[in-house]
């Protein structure tokens, strides 16, 4: 008995059909999905993205009611500006394909950004307030530069116009440094690695001064990598200060903010970098017109204050050679006058004693004689012998003041100067005015002369 078939649809029949396989199957829908959607463009939030050791990123794009699976190939990941994360909101093109082991579609992505600035921005914000919050972005971590670096590592694409400039710059400016280059690519998604290794270098490297960290303009995309914070991690872990100088004046990095300065263009990083080699040898110049300038001031100041001593020191020497000879033609007339009177003394009192002497008997007349003549013979040579050690006192003291005399003072070189009217002498250059006769007093004879001007 056949069965008894009721699906109100005739049963269709599968004889003379022709059958193909899975993978042929699979193959005619690829061809036919990759001829009519070449070109595909969609929006999406990113969900599932891994990044496995092959270098590709997978990820699936979703919205509010479906979702496809996307592949972005290593050498497309590879010149991405910018990091991608899950709940990112991206635009995407490439094309439409079948994965034929496991006959699913997904879209082969050749190209990813943000969906809009907004996206960016807020990525953007949101790292900065965090990085921040950890104060990396702190003024009071920022280092001086040094004032004369020996060695600068610049970390820059060696193809850019930023290069160029920088070397133009601080080879003008001060040749005397020594300049090494760190290649890098300073747009994608392996721009950020390698500026982090680059930096990583630096610290390794021995003697590095300063590290400047530089590319020309862009978009905010173009600029990616300088936000990304590692780069920025990177930055304040350095060992040597970092100048960066990245994009156009109106564009600020997080690098930026981390660094110890921040320069406008490439050429301003050269300018704040090294010192100029001619500014330099102008404040040299004008040092060194202070310093002899100062030093005649004072060879001026001590020249004047000698003289004034000197002055002082001859009025003084004339003052104590006056004073000595008062003192001791004093002590002469006082020495002489007591050897007077100790003489007149004793021969009063000898004639006092003479008619006594005449009174008295023969034998007591003769004894006291005897006695004055031994007394007188004793009192001579004392007297003498007194006024010889009196004189050769005087002798010494009148030769130590010869020495000290102003005609010793003016043969040792010295001279005096008086004026020519009243013959005082002349102390200052004020006392002498222009015109009038002075006399020079040496200690061989006078020069009479007539002062030109005097000199302070």
């Amino acid at each position: 008995m056949s069965p008894n078939y009721s699906f109100g649809e005739p049963l269709l029949s599968l004889q003379g059909a022709e059958y193909e396989s899975v993978w042929e199957l699979t193959a005619r829908v690829k061809r036919t999905l990759e001829g009519d959607f070449a070109s595909v463009a969609v929006v999406g939030e990113i969900s599932n993205l891994s990044r496995p050791r092959s270098g590709h990123v997978y990820l699936t794009l979703k919205d509010e009611r479906a979702s496809i699976r996307g592949v972005i190939w290593k050498s497309t990941a590879a010149l991405l500006a910018v990091e991608l994360a899950d709940g990112m909101r991206v635009r995407c093109v490439g094309q439409l394909t079948v994965y034929e082991p496991r006959g699913e579609y997904q879209v082969v992505i050749r190209r990813v950004e943000p969906d809009g600035l907004g996206e960016l921005e807020r990525i953007l914000r949101e790292r900065r307030e965090k990085l921040e919050r950890e104060g990396l972005f702190d003024r009071a971590r920022k280092r001086a530069l040094p004032r004369f670096p020996c060695r600068i590592l610049v970390i820059s694409s060696p193809t850019g116009a930023a290069i160029r400039d920088l070397l133009q710059v601080m080879g003008r400016r001060w040749p005397l440094t020594e300049v090494l280059l760190a290649p890098v690519r300073v747009q994608g998604m392996q721009a950020a690695r390698e500026v982090v290794q680059a930096l990583e270098l630096a610290n390794r490297t021995a003697d590095i001064d300063l590290v400047i960290v530089t590319r020309g303009g862009g978009s905010l995309e173009d600029l990616w990598a300088f936000n990304e914070e590692a780069v920025v991690r990177a930055i304040t872990a350095s060992k040597a200060p970092v100048i960066t100088a990245i994009g156009h004046e109106i564009d600020v990095t997080l690098s930026d903010l981390a660094a110890d300065l921040r320069a406008l263009t490439p050429s301003e990083a050269g300018e704040r970098a090294v010192p100029d080699q001619l500014e330099l040898v102008q404040r040299l110049d004008s040092l060194d017109e202070r310093l002899e300038s100062w030093a005649r001031s004072q060879l001026r100041d001590a020249r004047s204050a000698l003289l004034d001593r000197t002055r002082r020191l001859c009025s003084a020497l004339a003052l104590l050679a006056s004073a000595q000879c008062r003192v001791i033609d004093g002590l002469a007339n006082r020495l002489l006058g007591c050897t007077r009177d100790r003489v007149r003394s004793s021969a009063l009192e000898l004639e006092s004693l003479r008619p006594r002497l005449r009174a008295a008997t023969g034998p007591v007349l003769l004894i006291t004689r005897n006695q004055l003549e031994r007394t007188g013979d004793r009192l001579r040579p004392a007297a003498v012998s007194l006024v010889r050690e009196r004189r050769q006192s005087v002798d010494r003291q009148a030769i130590a003041l010869e020495a000290l005399a102003p005609r010793r003072v003016l043969e040792r070189g010295y001279s005096l100067t008086l004026r020519a009217g009243d013959e005082k002498p002349i102390r200052t250059p004020a006392d002498a005015q222009p015109g009038e006769a002075i006399i020079t007093v040496l200690a061989t004879g006078r020069i009479a002369s007539r002062v030109v001007a005097p000199e302070p």
